[in-house]
């Protein structure tokens, strides 16, 4: 079985973490769609939430067919990176492609169109 999460560690703080990113995305001419401040959120209620910060971004082009094809897929769609503080270590989570690719039965070139996710995280921590 496909681990259901990858979760890698990023030299740089989460703020920087999450705009290279940022930049990333655009550079490869991807849909930024959002990025969630889970701990922004926690503090305008009060509340304290360790830096927690998640980048949803993805490629209409290559998800939709994805969606069409497996409609629950829109659950996972689109792609999302969560950065957080780990007692200062900066930490990146995503669902692996092959593990969703599973997880809605994917055949042939759809679960390619998920790889995306790797590819840029994979340019940012080098």
């Amino acid at each position: 079985m496909t681990s259901a999460v990858v979760t890698r560690e990023s030299p740089w703080p989460v703020a920087e973490t999450v705009s290279r990113l940022e930049a990333e995305i655009e550079r490869r001419g991807l849909k930024l769609f959002s990025v969630f401040d889970h701990s922004g959120e926690a503090a305008a209620a009060g509340l304290e939430l360790r830096d927690t910060k998640v980048v949803v971004f993805g490629s209409p082009a290559a998800g939709t067919p994805v969606m069409e094809a497996a409609p629950l897929a829109a659950l996972d769609l689109p792609l999302k990176v969560l950065v957080w503080d780990d007692d200062g270590r900066t930490q990146i989570a995503y669902t692996p492609p092959a593990a969703l690719e599973a997880r809605y039965a994917l055949a042939g070139d759809l679960g390619a169109r998920l790889r995306g996710i790797e590819l840029v995280v994979d340019a940012v921590l080098g």
